[in-house]
């Protein structure tokens, strides 16, 4: 069983679409939506979920009210502004969950409480079993929730004996996205050929460098502007990292979205484009 990761340094490069398209193509796999924060792979794979869990990955302090004293100590000692002045009430929005409040209580007035912060779903896609998840708006700690959908595809995929593990992850170089990478056989990074592609590229790479993992490289809309595409040929390459596939920028692409569809059903030359990314995949992986 083999995992790829797909990351890009910057959203809007093209990631999802290239992920759900590839998800067409490999045999035998599971499917995982890492960008918890903003998933939407959702829209081209369909899916059915079949259970949903709920995700408690933050905590929030509780008050007692009837063991307070209105002694001041949590309020003297909270560094977020999260207690009120004058009658030491828990802001929930501005509560980070540090728990100092709930040590320096004398009385025992306060504990700290798990709180619901996004979902999981097990379901079954156009092409085999998916997990994904949705971080709630606003809530923290969104590389938790990255973590369990990766457990939790790789539960499925032992369970059922799968070839693969494709997982769409998370954009930038944060929490969410070291996440995404930890125990991957292989990184794909999807980029653009712009200025900020080619700077969060560059940042990305060093991720992937720093955690020793090996990566290939997808250009996405090269020919929106050949220059900048060429430099990212050539950067990449210094840094070991093969190209995989160039993808024009083409109407097939923006009509296919339109329709929830993906493209390599549309266009014979986007889909040999893509054929050759499971060909290098294999062939690195030794598969």
């Amino acid at each position: 069983m083999k995992e790829i990761t797909v990351i890009s340094g910057k959203g809007g490069t093209g990631k999802t679409t290239f992920t759900a398209n590839l998800a067409s193509l490999l045999e035998d796999l599971v499917v995982g939506d890492c960008d918890v924060d903003a998933p939407n792979l959702h829209l081209l794979l369909n899916p059915v979920n079949k259970n949903e869990i709920i995700h408690k990955g933050a905590k929030l302090a509780v008050k007692n009210q009837a063991r307070c004293i209105d002694c001041g100590l949590c309020y003297d000692n909270c560094r977020f502004n999260a207690i009120t002045a004058d009658d030491f009430q828990i802001k929930n929005l501005k509560c980070e969950g540090c728990g100092v409040c709930v040590e320096v209580c004398p009385t025992k007035a306060l504990r700290m409480e798990a709180i619901e912060t996004g979902s999981l779903y097990e379901a079954e896609s156009k092409f085999g079993d998916m997990i994904h998840a949705r971080l709630i708006p606003g809530a923290d700690n969104s590389g938790k929730l990255v973590s369990e959908v990766k457990k939790k595809a790789s539960e499925v995929a032992k369970k059922k004996n799968k070839d693969w593990i494709l997982i769409d992850g998370s954009p930038g170089i944060g929490c969410p996205v070291i996440a995404s990478l930890t125990g991957s056989d292989m990184a794909i990074l999807v980029t653009e050929p712009t200025k900020s592609g080619f700077s969060d590229l560059k940042r990305v790479i060093e991720v992937v460098h720093h955690f020793n993992i090996p990566a290939g490289l997808v250009i996405n809309k090269y020919d929106l502007n050949e220059e900048i595409s060429d430099q990212i040929e050539t950067y990449c390459k210094q840094e070991n990292i093969e190209l995989f596939t160039k993808l024009p920028y083409s109407r097939v692409i923006v009509e296919s979205l339109k329709r929830g569809e993906i493209f390599v059903d549309n266009n014979q030359d986007l889909r040999k484009r893509m054929i050759s990314v499971k060909s290098k995949l294999i062939k690195k992986l030794e598969v």
